[in-house]
């Protein structure tokens, strides 16, 4: 039995290799808070967080300190854990920042407990160790030209990936056309192609541009509405052939259990620090099983990888070397998969080095 001890979060701002150049923002600055949670039994549970802006980890930071007072002494149980952490904030609501901060401190804790039980993650959830599918997402925004067709290869090659995803909104749809058009025939007919337009049309534009995509015969079409308009969502998913993808910015898994009741989309993909972290997680793979619709990560690749491998429509794993500098012993990819460690807990270790020239 672990019992709990403290929760210490870190702030660090590194820089991406390719900025963020989407329609709704450009993000060259990425910021990480990091998780640590101590047991007074000396075992310690360790997660990060990615919330886009810098300013939000003070914010989130000052929630996670106040879990001090509500978990100090108590027994690690994931789910009571995450139970008394989220009705702590009951009355500032249970989405936002508030869900942000849960989850968090939950992965952490689902790290601890594995770890005292010497297992991996995805093996004390009742899984193996093993490959998980992957596709890359470390590039591809809206570029122009030369930039893009050389990305793409770049993307597949850095772990011989079957399956990349590249961002839409431009200007001129023209232009998004043409761009696919360069990237389709650079990659190849074998290699899948997702394409994300971050929330940026219409119902009306999506509607036009979404038939206009069906032609390429692309793996998902994500997000291309405000991602809380289901209504939308609905009549997208009846009236487009190509899958619909949604689900990063779902607030825990009643969320998306409203968006499968109202058949907002044919595919799913929570993100780690909004569904709930691992507890979040697990929920909402039930939920999305139960429906026969298929799962895919956002974000979070080493507790995504783990969790994957006990999801019962697991689908693809979103791959992301964002926070590998912070990471004593990043991931592996190999032939387009995640390869698990086979270490207790979810596998991660802070480089030291590294964290200490980046700390805000």
């Amino acid at each position: 039995m672990l019992t709990f001890k403290e929760v210490k979060t870190r702030s660090v701002i590194l820089t991406l290799k390719r900025p963020i150049k989407a329609k709704i923002a450009y993000i060259k600055k990425w910021p990480i808070l990091l998780v640590d949670l101590y047991t007074n039994e000396g075992i310690v549970g360790r997660s990060y967080l990615q919330p886009y802006i810098d300013k939000s980890l003070k914010y989130i930071s000052s929630i996670i300190d106040d879990f001090n007072e509500v978990l100090r002494n108590k027994e690690l149980a994931p789910y009571d854990n995450f139970e008394l952490m989220r009705q702590s904030l009951h009355f500032i609501g249970y989405e936002g920042l508030s869900l942000t901060a849960v989850s968090g401190v939950d992965m952490a804790i689902w790290d601890a407990v594995s770890k005292a039980a010497s297992k991996p993650l995805c093996c004390y959830l009742g899984g193996t160790v093993g490959p998980v599918k992957a596709y890359n997402s470390n590039g591809l925004w809206l570029e122009k030209g030369n930039i893009l067709t050389n990305e793409a290869k770049l993307l597949i090659e850095q772990g011989n990936f079957s399956a990349i995803k590249m961002r839409l909104g431009r200007d001129s749809f023209n232009d998004d056309l043409k761009a696919i058009e360069n990237v389709k025939k650079a990659i190849g007919s074998e290699v899948n192609l997702m394409v994300d337009f971050n929330q940026c049309l219409s119902l009306e534009e999506a509607l036009n541009k979404c038939r206009a995509l069906e032609q390429f015969d692309l793996t998902w079409i994500e997000e291309p509405l405000i991602y809380d308009n289901l209504q939308g969502y609905s009549q997208l998913t009846r009236e487009i052939k190509t899958p619909i993808q949604l689900g990063e910015n779902f607030y825990g898994p009643r969320e998306l259990y409203k968006a499968i009741e109202q058949k907002a989309s044919d595919l799913v993909m929570p993100d780690f620090m909004r569904i709930g972290g691992v507890t979040g997680w697990i929920n909402s793979a039930a939920i999305a099983g139960a429906g026969g619709i298929p799962i895919s990560t956002h974000f979070y690749p080493e507790v995504g990888s783990h969790v994957m491998r006990v999801s019962q429509s697991a689908h693809w794993l979103e791959w992301l070397d964002w926070a590998d500098d912070i990471l004593l012993d990043p991931f592996n990819i190999i032939d387009g998969y995640v390869q698990i460690p086979n270490k207790p807990g979810i596998g991660i270790e802070w480089n030291e080095k590294v964290i200490n020239k980046h700390l805000l």
